[in-house]
């Protein structure tokens, strides 16, 4: 987890949490000793706050190479002050890119692929890459859909317990994504998920036109969407959302919330990103505010 330097001094009176997939102690006391922590508390065997740590120059760099999150968090704020839980569906909820994994149907998946990926790096404009990218269907056979979502689509670490977490704390979720309701009603049922929006493929006779209905959730339409659940929900304050996502049509939302998480983020998203997830699973999501 990364988190930037104004927010570090936004909030001095702060936890240091290192989060990992196999984590030893001796790393956690090599972070002690280079922010100056005063004592190191062990939640899990995966699960680290280090009190009193200050931020330093070396410290991203340091993590990086023990393959450790890290994250300074206030020490007043917990899971429980937050109210919805906003998420980003495609390589954030979900392992793959739906629209390209779709297109591998018609042996095109590395042609779009690579303008989704120009367009997650903010490299191309997202709705015109999303045209595009969906006029190439044209013509598949809409079963294709229930096979990509039966045989690829999976979850990514630790999705499910983040989302029986945060139901246990009554926060609210929503799956908002730039990708297809096809795939968001399905895990939105599978998961329990409060609400979802995406864009709706047009099908006649049984087949893909290449164009969509109604219009475009872009990424000012994921912000907007946030901020509608919020205001329906009587939920005032941006600073009791929290936001995941992964690429460049993430940025606006990102700055709709209060605490933007960046879940393996591209390089363009970082900058807008509280912390960042780059080795653990979306549970650490709930174990920062633990």
């Amino acid at each position: 987890m990364t988190i930037t330097p104004d927010i570090v001094s936004a909030h001095a009176d702060s936890y240091l949490v290192l989060q990992g997939n196999v984590v030893a102690h001796r790393d956690v006391e090599a972070v002690a000793e280079l922010t100056g922590a005063k004592r190191i508390d062990r939640l899990s065997p995966s699960l680290f706050k280090l009190l009193n740590a200050k931020p330093h120059a070396e410290l991203q760099a340091l993590c990086k190479d023990l393959s450790l999150d890290f994250g300074f968090v206030p020490v007043a704020l917990k899971l429980s002050y937050f109210k919805l839980v906003a998420m980003d569906m495609d390589s954030t909820l979900i392992n793959i890119e739906s629209l390209d994994e779709v297109a591998d149907c018609l042996g095109l998946k590395q042609k779009i692929a690579a303008i989704t990926e120009q367009s997650m790096n903010g490299a191309v404009d997202f709705t015109e890459s999303l045209v595009q990218r969906v006029s190439l269907l044209k013509g598949l056979n809409a079963d294709a859909l229930e096979r990509v979502y039966e045989d690829r689509v999976e979850l990514n670490p630790g999705a499910e317990k983040l989302i029986e977490t945060l139901k246990a704390q009554g926060i609210k979720t929503i799956l908002v994504s730039g990708g297809f309701t096809f795939f968001t009603e399905r895990l939105k049922q599978r998961l329990g998920l409060d609400f979802a929006f995406a864009n709706e493929l047009e099908i006649v006779n049984g087949k893909l036109t290449g164009a969509m209905i109604g219009g475009i959730l872009d990424p000012a339409a994921k912000a907007a969407k946030i901020r509608e659940v919020s205001e329906a929900l009587g939920i005032a304050q941006p600073g009791r959302v929290i936001a995941i996502g992964d690429g460049a049509n993430d940025r606006q939302m990102f700055d709709a919330v209060g605490t933007a998480i960046g879940y393996r983020p591209k390089a363009v998203l970082r900058p807008h990103a509280r912390y960042c997830l780059d080795f653990v699973g979306l549970d650490a999501v709930a174990n920062l505010f633990s």
